[in-house]
């Protein structure tokens, strides 16, 4: 008599959105629990100044190269794209208020996010999924340290701070590289470089841009630690956290820069059907 061989469930395209969309809502849970956590402790008692200054030395000073490159070429970019284009509308002496616009509204917070994701985001998963690893979060948790008010909200609290202030820098220095290049390369007038730019951008534009900084710091520093303290086994889990830092720090700001800009424009226009003129 034969004997029924057991049967073998099918992995479907159902199983598997089932399955992604299971692992998903498990992992936001996981990091609005994680986050939760670590806003208690940012309540009740903040970290060390002494792991705060060294975690601002890594995530603000070690990255002004980075941003400064980033900055520049972003500029110069800018004014080689847009300069043909204008040129054919006789508005080149305009180019300044786009490249300004530009980079205060958009390209700076967002391309200064996405690189300190890749520098600093990385780094830190890197780090804590090291220290994972090694079980030295064992240890700490061992002599009565708490892990999350001693590595996570230096760090988190570092990258609030000092995010928006990297974004000044490169909105700052990508309009000088702008300007250098539309000037002495392009021939474009100095004069109505800053000129247009000052007429075209307001202080309301700068302060969006700075204001979606914070947002990105805030989800940068939170999914690098998540990723971290949540590490595989292994030189291959470090690797593989590292890599999730930066890719799901990168999704969430583009969603991020989406939603805030859509709330940034809808402020806009309800302050100025309120208060005409406000926010110039």
């Amino acid at each position: 008599m034969s004997s029924a061989s057991p049967s073998v469930p099918r992995d479907t395209l159902i199983h598997g959105l089932g399955r992604g969309v299971i692992n998903t809502v498990c992992l936001l849970g996981d990091l609005f629990l994680f986050g939760w956590e670590m806003l208690g402790w940012i309540i009740t008692r903040l970290p060390p100044r002494s792991n705060l200054w060294s975690c601002m030395y890594h995530i603000g000073i070690q990255s002004i190269p980075v941003i400064l490159i980033t900055g520049g070429f972003i500029g110069m970019v800018l004014a080689v794209q847009s300069y043909d284009q204008f040129k054919l509308m006789h508005l080149e002496n305009q180019i300044g208020a786009v490249i300004a616009i530009s980079l205060v509204e958009e390209l700076g917070p967002v391309l200064a996010a996405i690189m300190l994701a890749g520098r600093v985001g990385t780094s830190m998963s890197a780090e804590l999924g090291t220290m994972r690893v090694t079980e030295q979060i064992d240890a700490l948790r061992a002599l009565g340290a708490d892990p999350i008010h001693y590595l996570v909200v230096p760090r988190f609290l570092a990258c609030c701070l000092l995010i928006p202030l990297l974004t000044i820098v490169a909105d700052a220095v990508g309009i000088l590289g702008g300007w250098f290049f539309s000037t002495q390369i392009l021939g474009v007038d100095s004069f109505y470089y800053w000129h247009y730019s000052e007429q075209f951008v307001y202080a309301y534009d700068v302060m969006g841009g700075i204001f979606k900084s914070f947002f990105f710091g805030a989800a940068i520093s939170l999914i690098s630690c998540h990723r971290g303290f949540h590490c595989g086994a292994g030189a291959e889990g470090v690797g593989k956290a590292a890599t999730e830092a930066f890719v799901y720090s990168f999704i969430v700001i583009m969603i991020l820069d989406f939603l805030l800009g859509v709330t940034i424009v809808n402020f806009y226009h309800f302050m100025q059907s309120v208060y005409p003129g406000v926010l110039r």
